[in-house]
């Protein structure tokens, strides 16, 4: 079910969907992108989703509809927070295709700013390896597919400007007149979901 429609005079709130791969900077640029902005903003962070569910050991098939509900919550979450009229940026991974559909399901399309985070596939690697909190090898899997419906509103890239830079563009581009159409709307109006990522 879509995002409600508000009432008299109130409005629905704005996302921010920012998409790349783990360790493309994301979280990093959401921080930067809240400081610049004058109103007020949440951060909704995929991973913080996944840090308040405990972690039982349990088998890949029992994993793998865990992580699935995960998503699947937060996406309604983003959803029901942006209904009620709140500003959000939001941190994400559309690896999989029915995380794109599921998305493209729920949020009001003309509400949705989507920003592709680059990086490239060394630097990510690199990066990955100074974290150490990620399974080797995450992003290298992540990374031919999370932006394969190649469709966005802004692109910025990680692997050549800070996190500072890349939330000023994020920035500059707010101030403009809206997108008619947006990235989203144009990918629900084209079947996007539909046709694979």
């Amino acid at each position: 079910m879509p995002a409600s429609e508000p009432g008299p005079g109130e409005a629905r709130g704005r996302i921010v969907f920012l998409n790349g791969t783990s360790s493309a900077g994301k979280s990093s640029i959401a921080g930067e992108l809240v400081r610049l902005l004058d109103a007020p903003w949440f951060v909704m962070s995929a991973d913080a989703f996944h840090a308040m569910r405990s972690a039982p050991a349990m088998g890949p098939d029992r994993l793998e509809g865990v992580l699935r509900r995960t998503w699947s919550g937060f996406h309604r979450a983003v959803a029901g927070m942006a209904a009620a009229g709140n500003d959000l940026v939001v941190d994400h991974v559309l690896s999989e295709l029915w995380r794109l559909r599921d998305c493209l399901d729920l949020f009001v399309p003309e509400d949705v700013v989507l920003v592709e985070v680059r990086c490239p596939l060394p630097e990510l690697e690199r990066r990955e390896r100074l974290r150490g909190d990620r399974p080797a090898g995450l992003a290298a899997r992540q990374f031919s597919r999370v932006h394969g419906h190649g469709d966005y509103d802004v692109v910025v890239d990680s692997g050549e400007r800070s996190p500072q830079e890349c939330a000023r563009e994020i920035a500059a581009f707010l101030r403009l007149p809206p997108a008619d159409p947006t990235a989203f709307a144009r990918m629900k109006a084209g079947g996007a979901g539909e046709r694979g990522a």
